[in-house]
């Protein structure tokens, strides 16, 4: 018996933001129906286009709000093919039984990269000095140019990214010193710092790769620079809303930063269609680049590849390895058998109570997984016996149930 429950060509898969187009070929390949939207969309808009929707894939600025979900009225999984996950009500998700998978080491390497460069630059003082020769002007001179050699960076998050820029910026010579809210294992010779404001204190070039939790709103703001460096570099690759903007251009108009690099902003157009304001335009030795730290062409084909990937794995077999909300299941493959998933509140009991439906009917259990977190429990069960449709009712009855699936 290896036909699904639910023929595929009805699963209706919603991809946002120009994901790249390996993951649409990859989801149609598969026999889902498949719409693919270059821009994000806002409130309004989603809630009316989610309606009949299984899977949605969104980026950074597509947000799966509370009343979006509400208007979910299909939709069994998430797809954020990005790093971060805060733009998801990921409580809400897990309530409703919506799986999310997310793609956390995918584009590290374009990040780093892009942080790197960015860094040579402003030492070097070359935005500055580029945007002068488009003007015409010969400026030769070694005047607050310098190597970074030598110079000490702080990195203020020491997660996929931080990491590995750690281990890079090291390899060139630079002293490396990090701060993060959770105790995290030095790579290299790099040094923890007890608190920010000690990393603020001793860093040349200050580079920001946090998550985009509420709590890490305007964590940088008009304190955190005054105690930093005179003629700091100050760079963001993070989330918009941890930089006071308005603090962060009055510290380089003071000389307080010498030079920023600035990647995502508190407010973004939601397409290439709309225009881009911010008091940063036209600042001293400043770069500003349009969220594109993780868009390489090799970053998105590897993300276009993983989250479906996990997708598909999830709708075909149950699997739940690399969600960022379930219970991790990795499954074997079944054949000749009926594959049953049910999802639960966490409750002590309700396992029990399952099998106890399947020893009414006489069903004989192939296989059982169950795996648990704080809020959902995640149970599937293989059978071998045909079943009729009154059992389904009654696992959906069991006091807890969120969902039940038959995948086979």
């Amino acid at each position: 018996m290896t036909d699904l429950s639910y023929p595929k060509h009805k699963i209706k898969i919603l991809l946002l933001e120009g994901v790249h187009i390996n993951a649409k070929n990859a989801l149609l390949k598969e026999g889902f129906d498949v719409e693919l939207i270059s821009s994000s969309l806002d409130e309004d808009e989603l809630c009316e286009r989610i309606k009949g929707v299984s899977i949605i894939g969104i980026r950074s600025k597509t947000n799966i709000t509370e009343r979006v979900l509400e208007h979910a009225d299909r939709l069994m999984a998430i797809g954020a093919f990005c790093i971060g996950t805060n733009q998801i009500d990921l409580e809400g998700c897990t309530t409703k039984g919506i799986a999310v998978f997310n793609a956390p080491y995918s584009n590290t390497r374009s990040v780093v990269e892009l942080a790197i460069a960015e860094i040579i630059m402003l030492m070097r003082n070359l935005p500055d000095k580029i945007r002068a020769m488009h003007e015409g002007v010969w400026d030769k001179s070694a005047t607050n140019s310098f190597e970074i050699r030598g110079k000490n960076l702080g990195i203020i998050g020491y997660g996929n990214i931080g990491s590995q820029l750690s281990v890079v910026a090291e390899s060139l010579g630079m002293h490396v010193y990090y701060f993060d809210l959770e105790e995290k294992l030095a790579l290299g010779n790099a040094t923890p710092c007890e608190s920010l404001n000690e990393l603020l204190e001793i860093s040349d070039i200050i580079t920001i790769h946090v998550d985009g939790r509420k709590e890490n709103g305007n964590i940088i703001g008009g304190l955190q620079f005054s105690k930093m460096k005179d003629g700091v570099i100050f760079i963001n690759l993070g989330r918009g809303h941890v930089v006071d903007i308005a603090a962060l251009k009055q510290s380089i108009d003071t000389g307080k930063v010498r030079g920023t690099a600035i990647d995502v902003y508190p407010k973004e157009p939601k397409s290439n269609n709309e225009p881009f304001e911010s008091e940063l335009k036209g600042a001293k030795n400043t770069i500003l680049t349009p969220h594109i730290g993780g868009s390489t062409l090799e970053a998105q084909v590897n993300i276009g590849a993983f989250v479906p990937n996990n997708l598909m794995k999830f709708i075909n077999t149950g699997n739940t390895a690399g969600s960022v909300n379930f219970p991790q299941l990795q499954l074997p493959l079944l054949e000749n058998g009926h594959r049953l998933i049910h999802i639960h509140k966490n409750t002590p009991g309700l396992l029990a109570q399952l099998n106890n439906i399947l020893a009414d009917h006489k069903i004989n259990i192939l296989g059982q997984y169950l795996k648990t977190n704080e809020a959902i429990g995640y149970v599937i069960t293989d059978i071998n016996k045909e079943y009729p449709a009154k059992f389904i009712d009654e696992l959906k009855s069991i006091k807890g149930t969120i969902k039940v699936r038959v995948l086979f």
